[in-house]
């Protein structure tokens, strides 16, 4: 789904689509795997809910699960789209530093407190 685009970024290609939410979401089981593929370490139990930082027309935000997104498909909150939605878009998303990074300067912290 996302391919190495820079050291800090994967690129890949998904269905964009706005949506009647507060928040940006893809399906959770799309969700969960990234989540798991990019920004666990493999040590110990880990949490795969830490939202994903997905980049999109130069906007960063943060990407939530939710069982009601068809897989394969960003939702964006309305404010968010713009009249080429829905429609395929190229999507950028933040490897597991840089996430955590972003997610930190906007004021996200885990249950951890890391």
């Amino acid at each position: 789904m996302f391919e190495r685009f820079s050291s800090g970024y994967y690129l890949g290609e998904l269905y964009v689509e706005p949506h009647d939410c507060d928040r940006a979401v893809i399906h959770r089981a799309d969700h969960e795997h990234m989540n798991e593929q990019l920004y666990a370490s493999g040590s110990g139990i880990e949490r795969l809910d830490a939202p994903l930082v997905m980049k999109l027309d130069g906007t960063h935000f943060p990407v939530h699960g939710d069982d009601n997104v068809p897989t394969g498909t960003l939702a964006v909150p309305d404010t968010f789209g713009d009249e080429s939605l829905p429609n395929r878009r190229e999507v950028l998303l933040a490897e597991g530093t840089r996430a955590m990074e972003l997610l930190r300067y906007s004021g996200w912290r885990s249950v951890s407190g890391t």
